[in-house]
């Protein structure tokens, strides 16, 4: 995990990313280049463009990436909810990953809210 206890956003992100790769390792292998791919990418774009933003050294360019987190996470939130409709999650697996997504996204929202002070 980051050392940075300061971006809990961002060890709960990672966390959330390890939980997709490990949901998408049973999905059906005509998935591999279609939603597989698709997830793992939404999902590891969120900590990549936290951690990005907080290397650029300024709040506006910070909260610009943590913008584009942002998206990405609604991207995992809509392509997670497909996966339990298309049977490749459990219900009991979504309401997991679902709520590391609503943590995520809470702490985004946060940490915005706090540099655009």
């Amino acid at each position: 995990m980051f050392d940075d206890s300061k971006f809990i956003v961002l060890n709960k992100s990672h966390s959330m990313v390890l939980k997709i790769y490990e949901m998408t390792m049973t999905f059906p292998k005509s998935e591999t280049f279609g939603l597989i791919s698709q997830i793992r990418r939404s999902a590891v774009s969120v900590p990549s463009n936290i951690a990005e933003g907080k290397a650029r050294g300024s709040a506006k360019e910070f909260i610009r990436f943590l913008y584009i987190a942002r998206g990405s996470l609604e991207e995992v939130k809509y392509q997670v909810l497909l996966s339990k409709d298309l049977n490749y999650i459990s219900s009991e697996d979504y309401k997991e990953i679902d709520g590391l997504i609503h943590t995520v996204g809470r702490l985004l929202n946060g940490l915005i809210n706090k540099l655009s002070i």
